[in-house]
Formats: structure tokens, C-alpha cells, sequence
């Protein structure tokens, strides 16, 4: 019987088409961690000079923008190292001064002063601390993208706008807007000095990393920020423009409350706690994934709650200490793991590295002009608006959240504009499960009434007003374009074609491809995945029966429950496959055995896969018989025509094919059977398992379990000897000496419902486990 019809139905958010082995749900076994050894201190140790020559001058330049006391960023930078470095819950991810906070950070030294600010960065880390506590690092996750987005890029204007003035020599305002304005006349009478320091650190920032040959590959090693400071600082000697200024070190002063209303007071703690947890969580998540796609990086998923509460602590610490407020960033984070980052040590020694630079070098840092700081963090602020994240919040019409949070933050600040967001979101949330659009038209004698939008009590008039321009005594196919229908709708929609029946009319209800709205009487009443064996409910019935059961019926039950309840839902998108032609990314080359069902495997659909199914999943190799060019043809067609991305070679347990080869082979002089000219084709896999045997070179293994027997040792060697034979055909080595190509080898457990992925380095299986939880603890 037809397969499709027991596959268990798609969860909403679950992709259409899966990739064997490369999609991100058929991750083998994490490797265990890497042994910290001499290696691994090397890679930390570089790591954290990298991270350290591109945190100084960005911590500087934001403590320059916020108007707070330079040393501050050097502070927030150094704690933000050593103590959100230890208590983190993502090794990887570096904190300090982050350019989220930058707007709020400068605002509240404009409104309370610099000891209330630090006051109100301590009470923000207990709140985080809190919040990790309460273990609600993943719900912070769940906010719309286009709000986050929208809030970093307002951030990101008025940070731009605010250190445009800066380099053009003037001073900016607390207000966007004002900035705005005064703009046409600071560039009328800019401070050419200043205005060329900005430039030449703009221009270095820029084409830093575009250098070609051996300079391109010199200047890789030392970050662009720092090129850029470095540049113009040598361009500015001789100038008299104003430079960084640290006084000498003290015991800082300890915060003081800010004079002002307590809801003021809630409002500014509330703001830097927001924005600096959605900061480094958003951080963590990006670092955590950015270093999952690197080898011999740190297993395990980020610990949201634990990253939380760490950096909490190094608030209160950097609060304490006359510091800025800190989160993550994912411009040091992504460095950090670039550079070739190990364990939490780099983070760590970055911020040591930091804080014997700001007792040491205090003279050298003191020769940087403060307009090349600017023009730095003006750079942050133009690149934190991304035409990237545009787009994406395009294609999920979610811009006008994504605007009005923009609009929002430059207008009002960040957590009003975080407020416009969501409230943005609601409405359009709210408009979309109110907007329904009800046609009618006539075709060919009859009508056809199209619903678009969800049905709700709040359509019912809308579409009593539409359903009335039907004539009576006519055919009405009615097709529901929306994913949701309340108890009222229901009921006026059922009336109202009760009544048309009534009155000699013809009435069909269905949703996408004319979907049944409810199940007939006697319908198949299987659930998903129910035991197949003995399905009688898929036996058409006495008086349906055109055979005797022994010619299939059970078959041709199945063809009729897959066109009552699969067609339907399939036939939208078989139609588009039919006029637009089959395009898979992939070619699936497993055994012809029952139990093996494909598409349950690889929840894949149609047009995903283009399936060769034979005994013993075999790929004779070139100069075969002639028998044999049909799955030679297969290969070509996929590689050639199709143009596959990938080739995935599949065995399982308990193959008689694999049993067969073991047995006894045919007595002398005997015709072999076409099974038995068809199995010659395994014997190279059986020769190869004999052979690493027989001279001791190791065997196949599989991860978390012993290879149960000669049968399946077989199995998985003829999977690694089909890969073989793969690779022999022309057209497949040259795809994949192109880099177009991939092959894949993998095992099916039938008996565990198991399926292990083919790490060809080691020879082992691994097992594919589970989908885990995005990130988090």
C-alpha cells in the first residue's frame, strides 16, 4: 500500500526539504572536547592578543561616545574579560563595552552623571543576575528578529550620526534629531584636521582586509581597527588635535543613586538590562553557531541562563570599579573564534592583556587622536544597519515591525523604540488573523468561492454577504485559503450549505487543493504510524471490492484512502513538480528491502530525492555487464542532468543480500540465477571485509554499540565499498574534484530505528541523534 498516506503530518516550522548528511538535523555524535594541551594554550594565547588589539581602541572609542571617563572602557573591557570570561556560559564569546549600549549609556551620563550611571550599571547586573536565576535566558530569545534588528540599527544611526560630529570637529548633542539638524551646518564648517584623521581611519577600516598577495595576507594578522588607529595616529603627529587623556589610576569613587524619581530610575535600569541581555544572548547564540562550523572547536551547546548570570556579575564588578556597562559583542566574539580560540582561557587573557596595557602603555595610548576613535566607532555604527537584515525581515513581511522599531529608537529612545516594535508586531499580528478576503466567480456553469485569511466571528458578515451572491440550484466549490476557522464561522458556512443542498444545489468544502473540512463516515480511521501489520481498514469494502483479495486488495485500499485524505494535500504541490520538473539535491542509493521506507527516513517529500533502489544497495563499478548499466544510468542522469549536490550510499541490518554473499556460494557447473549474477557485485565488499581481518588493519565500527555480527560488519563495509565503486565513474570523480559533489555513506538499524552517518576518516558510524534545543541551557 501507498506509504505516503501513514507518513505522520509536518509540524509548521519543520523545513520541506532535508539534506543527507549536511542538514543541521542529522548532527553525528559530538566529538569529546579536545585535550587542553601545549596546542591549545598557543591558539588561546594568540587568540587573546588578537582580541586585545582590537578591544582597546573600540573600548576607547565608545567611552569617548558615551562621554564617559575614558579608563571606563578600559575597565568594562578588562573585567568584562577576566570575570564574564570565567562565570559565562559560552567559552568563546568575548565581553566588554558594547556598542548597543552606547545610546543608553551616553544618555544616562547626560541625565544623572557619571557615579549615578555606574549605580545604575550595578543594579542592572542584579537584575541580570536575577534573570538567570529565574532561568528565562531562552524566552528573551523568543522576540520577533525584526524588533532586535531594528533596535541594533537604530542604535547604530544615532551612534553614526552622533560621531559624524566629532569628526568633522564639532561635538554632539544628546538628541538624534538634533544631531540631524545641526549636520548641514558642521559639514558647511568642518575642522579639516579632525576631518582628515577621520578619513584616513575610515579608509584604513575599509580596505584593511582587501589587500592583495602577501600584504593582504600580512595584514590579516593584525585586526583593522587597530590598522586603522594605528594609521592615523601616525598621520595626526605634528597636529594640534585633541588626543586621549587617562588621568592616573585611583581607587574609583563609588556610585551614587541618581537624584530622581523612582519610575525614572526603574525606566534606566530596565533599559540597560534589556538591551544588554538581548545583546548577549544574540551574541552568544551567533558565536555558539559560528563556532560549530569550525573543526576541533568546543563541544556543547551555549548555556544561556549560566551567560546570564555571568554577566550580571561583571556588571555589578565594572559598576563597582567606575566601569561601562558590558555585554557581548559579536564583533570581539567572532574574532575570537576566527582567530582560533580553544577554551574560555583567550577571553580571559584578553582581559588581563587589557588591563597591564592600561597600567603600562597609558603614554602610548595617550598619543591617539580622538577623532580616529570616532571615525572607529562611527564605522560600528554604519555597519550595525544591515541591508542583510533588511531583506530577511522583508521576506517575512515583518519590515514595518523592523521600521517602526528603527523610528522608534532614533525618535523616542531604546526602550520606547523596543515598545513601538512590539507594538507594531501586535497589530499586524491582529490584522492578519482579522483580514479575509471572500471571491466569487463563475466558471464554466459554476462557482467558485475563494477564502483567503483566517475565518473568524469577525468575517461571519463578510461572508454570509459574499455566499448570498450564489444562484441556488448550482455547483459551488468553495476552497479555504487560510489555516484557521472559529466555531461561528464553521457554523454559518455548514448552514449555509445545508441550505444550498436543500434548495437542489451541489456544494464541495475543502481547504488547499480542495482538502476535505471533515472526515466522511467510515473514512480510514488509522491514526499515524499505528502498526501497519493487519491494516483492514485500508480494504476497500464488500461493495467496493472490483477483485478478489488475493489480487491486492489491500493494495488498492491504500490507493483509495491515499486519494480520500493525501491527494489532496499533495496535489497543489505535485502539480507545481509536474509543470516545473523534478530539481533534487540529492541521489539515494538503498536497498530494495521493505522495510526500508525513504521518505519516513529522510522526512523527505516529493521532488526531494531521486531514489535508486536495488538488492544489497549495490553500484557496480565501470566496465560491468551490460545487466548492470541501469544503475550506471541512474548515476549519470542524477550527475549530469539533474546535477545533484550529493550522493548518499544507504545499507541496513538484517539484509539478505548481505546474508547471501556470507552463505555457501553455488555448487560447480550449475547456471547461476540472475540473483546470484547480480550479487557478484557485492563480492568486493566481502573480499575487503576479509582482508582487514586477515591483516589486522582494524574494522568498521559503529558509535555507541558493537558491530552485532558478520552480517552486519558486511553491511557497513559494502556501504564504505559502494562509495568505492562510486567514485570509479568518471562523471562522479569529476564533480567531485570540482568541489560540486559530495558522497555520504550511511546505515540504517531497523530493529532501533538507528540511523548512523559514515565518518570516512575513522571508518566509523555515527549515530544521527535527535533535533536538540536551539541554544540554551
Amino acid at each position: 500500500m501507498s506509504q505516503m498516506e501513514k507518513l505522520p503530518p509536518q509540524p509548521p516550522h519543520t523545513p520541506h526539504r532535508s539534506e543527507i548528511p549536511p542538514e543541521p538535523r542529522m548532527r553525528p555524535e559530538e566529538p569529546p572536547a579536545p585535550r587542553v594541551g601545549r596546542a591549545t594554550c598557543r591558539r588561546d594565547l594568540s587568540a587573546s592578543i588578537v582580541v586585545f588589539l582590537l578591544a582597546v581602541p573600540l573600548s576607547l572609542g565608545i567611552a569617548l561616545a558615551t562621554g564617559a571617563p575614558l579608563q571606563a572602557g578600559l575597565v568594562a573591557a578588562a573585567v568584562g574579560g577576566i570575570v564574564a570570561g570565567l562565570l559565562g556560559g559560552t567559552p568563546l564569546q568575548v565581553s566588554g563595552a558594547a556598542t548597543g549600549l552606547l545610546v543608553v549609556t551616553a544618555d544616562l551620563v547626560q541625565r544623572f552623571g557619571w557615579r549615578a550611571t555606574c549605580a545604575i550599571t550595578v543594579l542592572a547586573g542584579l537584575a541580570q543576575l536575577a534573570l538567570g536565576a529565574l532561568r528565562v535566558a531562552r524566552a528573551t530569545l523568543a522576540i520577533s528578529p525584526a524588533i532586535v534588528h531594528g533596535m541594533l540599527a537604530g542604535i547604530g544611526v544615532t551612534i553614526a550620526i552622533g560621531q559624524l560630529h566629532v569628526v568633522l570637529g564639532g561635538s554632539p548633542d544628546s538628541s538624534a534629531l538634533d544631531n540631524a539638524a545641526a549636520l548641514p551646518g558642521q559639514l558647511a564648517h568642518p575642522h579639516t584636521a579632525a576631518l582628515l584623521i577621520g578619513a584616513i581611519t575610515v579608509t584604513v577600516l575599509i580596505g584593511w582586509g582587501r589587500l592583495p598577495g602577501r600584504a593582504g595576507r600580512w595584514a590579516r594578522v593584525l585586526p583593522a581597527p587597530l590598522a586603522a588607529v594605528l594609521a592615523a595616529t601616525a598621520a595626526s603627529a605634528g597636529m594640534a588635535v585633541p588626543r586621549v587623556e587617562l588621568p592616573s589610576w585611583r581607587l574609583p569613587e563609588p556610585p551614587a543613586l541618581p537624584e530622581a524619581s523612582v519610575p525614572a530610575l526603574v525606566a534606566a535600569v530596565l533599559t540597560v538590562t534589556l538591551v544588554a541581555s538581548m545583546e548577549s544572548l544574540l551574541s552568544a547564540a551567533a558565536v555558539d553557531r559560528l563556532a560549530a562550523e569550525r573543526p576541533g572547536a568546543p563541544t556543547g551547546r551555549a548555556r544561556l541562563n549560566r551567560e546570564l548570570a555571568g554577566q550580571g556579575v561583571a556588571n555589578v564588578a565594572s559598576g563597582l570599579l567606575g566601569g561601562l556597562p558590558i555585554s557581548g559583542g559579536a564583533i570581539r566574539g567572532s574574532a575570537n573564534v576566527r582567530a582560533g580560540a580553544a577554551t574560555r582561557w583567550a577571553t580571559v587573557l584578553h582581559g588581563v592583556w587589557v588591563l597591564l596595557c592600561a597600567g603600562l602603555l597609558a603614554g602610548v595610548l595617550e598619543l591617539i587622536p580622538l577623532a580616529a576613535l570616532a571615525a572607529l566607532v562611527m564605522a560600528v555604527g554604519v555597519r550595525m544597519v544591515s541591508f542583510a537584515h533588511i531583506r530577511h525581515v522583508q521576506r517575512h513581511r515583518e519590515f514595518p515591525v523592523y521600521a517602526g522599531t528603527l523610528g522608534g529608537v532614533v525618535l523616542f529612545g531604546v526602550l520606547q523604540g523596543v515598545a513601538a516594535g512590539i507594538a507594531v508586531a501586535a497589530f499586524l499580528a491582529l490584522r492578519r488573523l482579522t483580514h479575509t478576503r471572500v471571491t466569487v466567480t463563475e466558471e464554466d456553469e459554476a462557482y467558485r468561492v475563494r477564502i483567503s485569511g483566517q475565518l473568524t466571528f469577525l468575517a461571519v458578515p463578510r461572508l454570509t454577504r459574499a455566499l448570498a451572491l450564489v444562484p441556488a440550484h448550482t455547483e459551488v466549490v468553495v476552497e479555504l485559503y487560510g489555516s484557521f476557522m472559529d466555531h461561528a464561522a464553521y457554523e454559518a458556512l455548514q448552514s449555509w450549505c445545508a441550505t444550498h443542498r436543500a434548495h437542489g444545489g451541489w456544494v464541495t468544502l475543502g481547504g488547499r487543493g480542495g482538502r476535505p473540512l471533515a472526515e466522511p463516515a467510515g473514512g480510514h480511521s488509522c491514526r499515524p504510524w499505528t502498526p501497519w501489520r493487519n491494516h483492514h481498514c485500508t480494504r476497500p469494502a464488500p461493495h467496493q471490492a472490483t477483485a478478489p483479495e488475493s489480487s491486492g486488495s489491500q493494495l488498492l485500499g491504500g490507493v483509495s484512502a491515499f486519494q480520500r485524505h493525501t491527494a489532496p494535500l499533495v496535489r497543489e504541490e505535485l502539480a507545481r513538480l509536474a509543470r516545473d520538473g523534478q530539481r533534487p539535491t540529492q541521489l539515494f542509493l538503498t536497498c530494495a528491502d521493505s522495510r526500508l521506507v525513504t521518505s519516513m527516513i529522510t522526512s523527505s517529500g516529493p521532488g526531494d530525492l531521486f531514489t535508486v533502489r536495488n538488492v544489497g544497495n549495490l553500484m557496480p563499478p565501470p566496465g560491468s555487464e551490460a545487466s548492470c548499466d541501469s544503475v550506471g544510468a541512474a548515476i549519470e542522469y542524477a550527475v549530469e542532468v539533474l546535477r545533484v549536490g550529493s550522493i548518499t550510499v544507504c545499507g541496513h541490518s538484517g539484509c539478505g543480500a548481505m546474508g547471501a554473499l556470507l552463505s555457501t556460494a553455488a555448487p560447480d557447473g550449475t547456471e547461476p540465477t540472475p540473483l546470484a549474477r547480480w550479487l557478484r557485485h557485492g563480492r568486493p565488499s566481502l573480499a575487503r571485509m576479509q582482508r582487514i581481518g586477515r591483516l589486522g588493519r582494524g574494522e568498521v565500527a559503529l558509535a555507541g554499540r558493537p558491530v552485532a555480527d558478520d552480517q552486519e560488519r558486511l553491511a557497513l563495509v559494502n556501504v564504505m565499498q559502494q562509495l568505492d565503486h562510486l567514485r570509479a565513474h568518471a562523471c562522479v570523480a569529476r564533480r567531485v574534484a570540482e568541489g560540486t559533489l559530495a558522497l555520504h555513506g550511511m546505515y540504517f538499524d531497523v530493529g532501533a530505528a538507528q540511523a548512523y552517518v559514515l565518518d570516512e576518516a575513522t571508518g566509523r558510524f555515527c549515530a544521527v541523534r535527535g533535533e536538540a534545543a536551539p541554544v540554551g541551557v
